[in-house]
């Protein structure tokens, strides 16, 4: 209780309010001290006489005398009273200090006590301090909104690890499914051989055919099972945002992600401009852009022409993808930069076989790498009419605070 806030500011305000109320007493008491020249009279006797007769002494004075007898009673009486006024007083500011600095920790005490019904499970819980807007309220304001991150993160974190599990599920359902048959085939095989002695060779070879089979199937979904584990890396490291950041030449970036692409370099046809400098990773801006061509050449056709181009409109670097595949429909816009989305069936790029491939964490991953730079990705695509990517980020000496076009840049605009 002693080492509390409301103890110490009890104290303090008890403090002041006594040090003002005993300075204005001890000015009052000097004043009158001062100004009436209080003394004791002086005693002096005279005999009183009746019919010439003595009856008593009295003591007499002259009047001023009487007068600083009377200031000197008076004096003593208001020290007296202010004695006891200070004592009284002191009581009551403990009292007052006791009660204001409760009131003004109040929402303290309601910030402590939601903090404390807060756990990691359930974020749920919000302070919501209502009266006047003060450094209190600014407080509490901003610890709701610090939870309202905190939830939104562990959401997404929770998401993310259903969603991972729901797509590593599959391909090791398939792995244990091909193991298990090939491992059942080869007993029998052995069993088969051992009772017949010698046969002909023809289960052999169609036993040797299937596990051929197992075994690519087991390719195929190892090799997706790594990349969802590499994307997953990736992810992870952006959140964690270990990233240095430099200055980065955009269309420097485009062409290395270009030349990484593993494409034939017929395919990918470049239109970049000069002088797009801006602060970021160029490792994460380079694995953007590799994830968009990556996608650009899973989807379109075999001998079709990707593009891959850069430029600028006002402040604002723009990076974009252009593909002469399948499209996407309209309705499947607003969601392909969502974790783990693969498309619906009216959109062609749901094919079972681009499926097979995908990890569905791919465009998730551009997005948040250019969102951690402060830009903005968007897609603009008709069924059977290709698709264009764009990544839109802010210049190295971007001053103003106009949002991006995001509108589609390409063709080039003019100029």
């Amino acid at each position: 209780m002693f080492r509390s806030i409301r103890f110490r500011l009890t104290v303090l305000y008890s403090t002041l309010l006594f040090a003002l109320a005993g300075t204005a007493l001890a000015i009052t008491y000097f004043a009158v001290a001062q100004t009436t020249e209080p003394q004791p009279i002086t005693e002096r006797t005279a005999k009183v006489y009746e019919n010439y007769r003595p009856v008593g002494v009295i003591t007499v004075g002259e009047i001023s005398e009487i007068e600083a007898a009377v200031n000197f009673n008076t004096l003593q009486n208001l020290r007296n009273y202010s004695l006891i006024a200070m004592g009284g007083l002191f009581l009551a500011s403990l009292a007052i200090g006791w009660v204001l600095s409760g009131r003004a920790l109040r929402p303290v005490g309601a910030i402590t006590r939601t903090a404390r019904d807060i756990q990691a499970t359930d974020l749920s819980r919000r302070i919501r301090l209502t009266g006047p807007r003060d450094e209190l309220r600014d407080l509490a304001d901003t610890i709701d909104s610090m939870l309202d991150r905190l939830d939104d993160a562990f959401q997404a974190q929770r998401q993310l690890i259903d969603d991972a599990s729901h797509e590593l599920r599959s391909p090791l359902a398939i792995i244990r499914t091909n193991l298990d048959a090939s491992l059942i085939q080869t007993d029998s095989e052995a069993a088969s051989g051992s009772a017949s002695g010698s046969g002909s060779g023809s289960g052999s070879v169609s036993g040797d055919d299937d596990r051929v089979r197992a075994v690519a199937v087991i390719d195929r979904a190892t090799t997706r099972m790594s990349r969802l584990v590499e994307d997953l890396l990736a992810t992870a490291r952006r959140e964690a945002q270990s990233e240095s950041d430099t200055e980065v030449d955009l269309s420097v970036v485009a062409r290395e992600a270009g030349e990484e692409s593993g494409a034939e370099p017929w395919r990918v046809r470049y239109d970049l401009a000069e002088s797009l400098h801006l602060i970021g990773d160029p490792d994460a801006l380079r694995r953007a852009a590799g994830n968009l061509l990556s996608n650009a050449i899973r989807l379109a056709p075999a001998h079709s022409v990707i593009t891959i181009a850069t430029g600028r409109v006002e402040s604002w670097l723009w990076l974009a993808v252009v593909d002469q595949g399948p499209g996407i429909a309209a309705e499947d816009l607003p969601r392909v930069f969502d974790r783990f989305w693969r498309g619906t069936g009216s959109s062609a790029r749901s094919s079972s076989s681009s499926r097979e491939r995908r990890t569905g964490l791919g465009l998730a991953i551009v997005r948040q790498i250019v969102e951690s730079h402060g830009g903005q990705v968007t897609a603009h695509s008709t069924l059977g009419s290709g698709s264009t990517f764009v990544i839109w980020l802010p210049e190295a000496d971007r001053t103003d605070n106009d949002p991006p076009p995001l509108s589609s840049p390409w063709p080039r605009p003019a100029g």
